[in-house]
């Protein structure tokens, strides 16, 4: 059963590695949202591409927009903090589990 329980730790490590990446990714977004980026230029689109499926569907169901400042990336990684609160330790103490 020790091979199932590195898996299990190995996968909590990438899920939380994934969820870091994605916050950085979002947090990059916001960042270029404050100037007047190139549309075509191909980080900017890698970001818009990457994130607006999640942020699009909170915008939609949460329309919370305070003046013209978009607080979905906020919401966003609330979220993902919760994920790496919640959901990366019980992956580890199920591993730890069946070890």
């Amino acid at each position: 059963m020790f091979v199932a329980s590195n898996f299990l730790m190995a996968f909590a490590g990438i899920v939380d590695f994934l969820l870091t990446a994605y916050m950085w990714v979002i947090i990059g977004r916001a960042v270029i949202s404050w100037v007047n980026p190139d549309p075509y230029n191909p980080i900017v689109r890698f970001l818009y591409e990457i994130t607006e499926p999640l942020l699009g569907r909170i915008r939609r169901f949460l329309p919370i927009s305070m003046g013209g400042l978009d607080l979905s990336p906020i919401i966003l990684i609330v979220v993902i903090m919760f994920l790496q609160s919640f959901l990366v330790p019980t992956l580890k103490q199920m591993a730890l589990g069946i070890g």
